[in-house]
């Protein structure tokens, strides 16, 4: 059983987001992404843009070009999570940030699978 916790530890803490997750979570600040989707209109403007994106992307270089830009706002909003739970200890707005990086990262997803779909 110990190990079985250990490995449960390991998992969550070597993973940036739900790292992240825990914190917020520890300090009272739940990411509630089942229930809470709010997100800012700006950010929600951007995942409509990249899905229009990923609808539209016929080749692999379309595909390359929408990959790079999500890894990089995914590397903004990891710094951002960082900068609000080390340096600001704002575990609500950090709270925020995670359900940001969630739905980030399962764009991510459904780029690869695409790539996957177009052979690349």
């Amino acid at each position: 059983q110990w190990s079985v916790r250990i490995n449960e530890a390991y998992q969550r803490l070597k993973d940036p987001v739900r790292r992240a997750a825990y914190l917020c979570e520890l300090h009272g600040a739940p990411i509630r992404a089942e229930d809470n989707t709010s997100m800012p209109a700006q950010f929600l403007m951007q995942q409509m843009e990249w899905r229009e994106a990923l609808d539209d992307a016929a080749d692999g270089a379309a595909i390359d070009r929408l990959d790079a830009e999500v890894r990089q706002a995914r590397a903004e909003a990891l710094e951002r999570c960082g900068r609000l739970i080390d340096a600001q200890q704002d575990y609500a707005a950090a709270a925020g940030a995670v359900r940001g990086l969630m739905f980030i990262e399962r764009f991510a997803v459904d780029v690869e699978r695409r790539r996957e779909l177009l052979g690349q």
